[in-house]
């Protein structure tokens, strides 16, 4: 993946994420603004956006699980004629995530071939990782926010459609079970698939199946990981799991057991699969491409397996 220095797109990206004694350590996301009504607060030292239909773009992935919260999070908002969005072809290049003249990998927006040509456009020169997901402005032509996280809490809360994914009474274990997830299971399986040494690996697999004993535990005692309401922690849990099987237990050795090996989590995923619109944000065949991708370390042929071949659809018998 490349690397923007001062605006200019470089191919080589040493430092992206970094690796650390053999340890995968991912970097955060630097542009860090808000959508909010005038009277909502917003981070410190974030500028203020207005939410407007039809002025935000969603620059996306299909095969990436950090875009794949903000399409749920569009779905599930009823947003799809507020934001649009464009999705990157599902391999990238040596120009990291691109985009073709016209079909369904084309942008309608701004109609880069790169997504580097989206980050190149904002003043001053951006420098830092390139990556999706992309929240873009278009009356303003500036990059709102490259933080996932954020732009659930924003598209969540600001465009006044009904339901809540993070309700105030609910916050305290939301944020407890995101903060165990996140370091444990969604960044836990590229810090096993990513290892560079074998302690390393197995640091980041044991904290991975950890992380997976104790949802399985909570989804025994709850429909959802913070009662019977699916929140922003079960929408931030389902990109991993919806992939797990098809990619991260081959892909990056995370093979410990797999996601329908365990009851409770694989009747909870086939739960939010099953909700109306989630299908259509995911796509298997598309995980195995990328995550089977040519790789020196992980996949040097870049040969993509025909299985595993999983049904989603039985019921899932949760209520």
């Amino acid at each position: 993946m490349g690397l923007m220095i001062d605006g200019e797109y470089h191919t080589k990206d040493p430092g992206a994420d970094t690796v650390e004694d053999g340890e995968f350590k991912r970097k955060r996301a630097t542009i860090r603004d808000w959508i909010a009504h005038p009277d909502a607060p917003i981070p410190d030292g974030a500028c203020r956006y207005p939410p407007e239909a039809g002025r935000y773009h969603l620059y996306a992935a299909w095969n990436c699980p950090w875009a794949h919260r903000a399409l749920l999070t569009r779905v599930f908002k009823g947003l799809e004629e507020v934001i649009s969005v464009s999705y990157a072809r599902p391999r990238r290049t040596d120009q990291g995530w691109v985009y073709d003249e016209d079909g369904p990998y084309a942008d309608p927006c701004l109609g880069v071939s790169a997504l580097h040509q989206v980050y190149a456009r904002q003043t001053p020169g951006y420098t830092g990782r390139l990556t999706v997901p992309v929240l873009w402005d278009t009356q303003e032509a500036r990059i709102v926010s490259n933080e996932s996280a954020d732009i659930i809490k924003m598209l969540d809360a600001a465009f006044g459609t009904p339901g809540q994914l993070c309700p105030p009474a609910l916050r305290d274990r939301i944020d407890a079970w995101n903060a165990r997830i996140y370091p444990g299971l969604n960044n836990g399986v590229y810090r096993a698939g990513f290892a560079r040494t074998q302690d390393a690996y197995e640091k980041g697999c044991r904290d991975v199946f950890d992380t997976l004993d104790a949802i399985e535990t909570q989804l025994g005692k709850t429909r959802y990981l913070t009662g019977e309401r699916f929140t922003e922690a079960d929408l931030r849990l389902f990109p991993t799991l919806a992939r797990f099987d098809v990619a991260y237990h081959y892909a990056f050795k995370c093979n410990i057991h797999r996601l329908i090996d365990l009851p409770n989590t694989w009747a909870y995923a086939r739960d939010i699969y099953q909700m109306p619109g989630v299908a259509g944000t995911v796509d298997f065949g598309i995980y195995k491409t990328g995550y089977f991708s040519p790789s020196e370390l992980r996949n040097p042929l870049g040969i993509v397996p025909l299985g595993p071949h999983i049904d989603w659809s039985p019921p899932h018998g949760r209520g």
